[in-house]
């Protein structure tokens, strides 16, 4: 699988961002595609998943009730969409992939090129 992350950019403190991962490679099952953002001197940080059948979802604590996960299977596309985004957003944002949410952020199956965040307050 390879993943392809687009998106990013500069946004001021309250504003707005949607973060696109175009998938590619045959593709099984149920799977996860996700977004792992790591900013300078930072842990990596998972901030959200989605399973391309269920339809479930998980977001970060960090990011809940602001950022919005979804899919359209058809177009093997993830979007991110990013509310009221904050400086502590500001990070690289890595596309992810495999078969479940549920690891740790740098163990996800295949990773994009990462996108730049930056969020000025």
């Amino acid at each position: 699988v390879q993943l392809q992350a687009s998106g990013g950019g500069l946004v001021q403190a309250g504003g707005s961002l949607r973060l696109s991962c175009q998938m590619s490679g045959f593709i099984l099952d149920d799977y996860v595609i996700g977004w792992v953002r790591q900013a300078p001197g930072k842990a990596r940080e998972k901030v959200s998943c989605i399973y391309s059948v269920r339809g479930t979802t998980y977001y970060a604590d960090s990011v809940k009730g602001r950022f919005t996960i979804s899919r359209d299977n058809a177009k093997k596309t993830v979007f991110l969409q990013m509310n009221a985004l904050k400086p502590e957003d500001t990070a690289t944002y890595y596309c992810v992939f495999g078969p479940t949410c549920y690891v740790d952020p740098s163990d996800f199956r295949s990773w994009g090129q990462g996108t730049q965040v930056t969020v000025s307050s």
